[in-house]
């Protein structure tokens, strides 16, 4: 049988990035994809144009922006209600290669214990320079953390292997994960609920995947307005404090209350 894979685009006044996102998703080589997009109540002609050049995608209309979570999660939804296999969260500033479903489903294979799996993600201004080649919880600094970030990619992180966390711009998901745990958690809005995700999905006894082999380009960053914005550093300091109160034990939640605090 060949599975069926929802490929869900969250859009909120990126029209541009949007458009080049599809243009890429337009020439996967797996052909059992369908793809929505979910636009949180863009201003800029974007849904016309999709709906122009891609009438087989299925948009969304939020209304309003809902945030991350809240916005991929009515499409998620959707995708669920139509029988979906796997759901692929996918930034709308990012550029895929044509296998990277193929390399996700493989990896499902070979992996069955594993529910969420995540890329290898290269930034989009510098093509071989890594962003995110897994991810791993950092004891010291109390943080969550990328492996390979800021390196050149030489092959070292081309092992197919468990991770702590999958980061969310391009996050591959078994449909039954959502229907066992839960959809993404809306009271993050921006950043960190795919950490929250994942720390859920691992309680509830799945694996998560880093697989080398499904590759994309990322323009970090995009909707925050770059990694070192005030939005981004709001949201980063704020929704690791909710993701310590919903996760952590309580030992470690008071060290990262009393690290954020500057104790």
């Amino acid at each position: 049988m060949t599975p069926l894979v929802y490929i869900v685009i969250l859009n909120w006044n990126g029209r541009e990035d949007t458009l080049v996102c599809l243009e890429s998703v337009a020439r996967l080589g797996y052909s059992n994809c369908r793809v929505i997009v979910a636009d949180n109540g863009s201003t800029d002609g974007a849904l016309g144009e999709i709906a122009r050049l891609y009438p087989r995608v299925r948009l969304i209309e939020n209304g309003a922006n809902l945030g991350f979570a809240a916005g991929n999660n009515s499409a998620i939804t959707a995708a669920l209600e139509s029988g979906a296999d796997f759901v692929f969260l996918l930034n709308n500033d990012t550029i895929v290669d044509p296998g990277i479903v193929d390399a996700f489903l493989d990896a499902a294979r070979r992996m069955p214990q594993a529910g969420v799996f995540g890329a290898k993600i290269y930034y989009h201004a510098d093509p071989q320079r890594l962003w995110y080649a897994g991810g791993y919880w950092d004891p010291k600094t109390l943080s969550f953390n990328e492996y390979g970030a800021g390196e050149i990619d030489a092959g070292q992180y081309d092992q197919l292997t468990e991770t702590d966390w999958v980061i969310g711009c391009a996050m591959f998901v078994r449909t039954e994960v959502f229907r066992k745990v839960g959809l993404l958690e809306p009271k993050f809005f921006l950043n960190n609920e795919e950490v929250d995700f994942c720390s859920r999905v691992r309680r509830a006894g799945y694996a998560c995947a880093y697989v080398p082999q499904a590759r994309l380009w990322h323009k970090v960053s995009a909707s925050f307005g770059g990694e070192d914005s005030p939005l981004k550093e709001y949201f980063s300091a704020r929704n690791r404090l909710l993701w310590a109160q919903r996760n952590a034990p309580p030992g470690m939640r008071w060290r990262i209350y009393a690290n954020s605090a500057g104790g």
